[in-house]
């Protein structure tokens, strides 16, 4: 699945259900933080990180919501990709090993 957005908008939106790829159970990572690493496809460097809003128990029944704001999708037309990193209440840390797709279109002029 790619994720599609346009090209300088500041309210989009993506929601992530994360799960136990063993036997589909939720992650709790409540007490911790969740981030969204971005990047340009292809390449190594991280253009952005969008941190998950922690409301109510999402956290607890395994949901990041991540919320593109400001400038951020100031950037060319083209494919990004995003990871999940979870950070637990104990420090440690868990990255989702799919990886998002997403397509940036131009906005009208």
């Amino acid at each position: 699945m790619t994720y599609q957005l346009v090209q300088g908008d500041q309210a989009p939106q993506i929601q992530a259900v994360i799960k136990r790829a063993d036997d589909g159970s939720v992650i709790d990572f409540s007490g911790g933080s969740c981030a969204l690493k971005f990047r340009a496809k292809d390449t190594t460097a991280t253009l952005f990180t969008l941190a998950a809003a922690d409301v109510g128990d999402n956290f607890e029944d395994g949901i990041a919501v991540f919320s593109f704001s400001g400038t951020q999708l100031n950037i060319k037309e083209g494919y990004y990709q995003g990871e999940i990193e979870i950070t637990y209440d104990s420090g440690k840390v868990e990255t989702v090993f799919e990886i998002l797709e997403f397509y940036i279109r131009e906005d009208f002029a």
